[in-house]
This record gives structure tokens, C-alpha cells and sequence, in this order.
């Protein structure tokens, strides 16, 4: 029997055991990674590793806006800034045009580090009320 690589079952338990705000802190991370991956190749002229990375950041924003809570009304705002930030990541790819993803990038730090924050302030209220697990 095969051994498995560590990261790669400490990466597999980390989803497996991630809250759900936790997961989506996960996918904001993803999203930026290869935002700045699809970067980097077309600046190196990589144009299918571009292309394989905008996918997957298209993929990680699809998957944010599907799993929006319609009955909160915030949602709303969010799918539609979600579907904004998709169109940008296919101009990106379609372009090649870094300013694109430089904008888009700015987004999802925005989105990703209030995300942070509200996990962090939750946890804190959790713990005044005894309520922490």
C-alpha cells in the first residue's frame, strides 16, 4: 500500500474539518492563488497555464455565488458582484490583460479579509457566551 503524501491528507483533514465560514476563507485563498498564478504565466507568455488557472478562479467564484444564502439579503449584492468578478476573470483570459486581474485580485483581498475578520469576531463572541467548540 501506498503511503500518502502528509500535505497533501493535512490539506484533505483541513477541509474535512473546516466550519463553513472556514471553507469559504478557503476559497477566497484558492481564488487569489490563482489569480496570481494566471498572472505570473502571462507574463511569462504561458498562455495554457493561464488559462488553467483563470478556470479554476472562475470555477471557485461560481462556486461562491451557488452556495449564497438567497434568504439573506445581502446575497443578492454578493451574486451580483460575484458575477461581475467572473466576467472580469473571462476578459482576463480573453485579453491577457493583467490590470483586469490586478482589479479583480483587489476584490477578493477585500472580500477574503473581511471574511477574516467576521470568522475572528465570531469566534470571539463564541467564546464570551461559553459557546465555543
Amino acid at each position: 500500500m501506498a503511503m500518502k503524501n502528509p500535505f497533501t491528507a493535512y490539506q484533505q483533514n483541513s477541509v474535512n474539518t473546516a466550519s463553513p465560514g472556514e471553507l469559504t476563507l478557503m476559497l477566497y485563498n484558492g481564488c487569489l492563488k490563482f489569480i496570481k498564478l494566471a498572472a505570473q504565466s502571462i507574463q511569462e507568455g504561458a498562455i495554457d497555464q493561464k488559462n488553467e488557472n483563470l478556470v479554476k478562479a472562475q470555477n471557485i467564484i461560481q462556486e461562491l455565488q451557488v452556495t449564497l444564502n438567497r434568504d439573506v439579503t445581502i446575497s443578492e449584492q454578493f451574486a451580483i458582484i460575484y458575477d461581475y468578478i467572473y466576467r472580469r476573470l473571462v476578459d482576463a483570459n480573453v485579453k491577457n490583460d493583467l490590470s483586469i486581474l490586478l482589479e479583480v485580485e483587489g476584490y477578493i483581498i477585500e472580500f477574503r479579509d473581511t471574511w477574516k475578520q467576521a470568522i475572528q469576531i465570531d469566534r470571539q463572541e463564541r467564546q464570551k457566551s461559553g459557546g465555543f467548540k
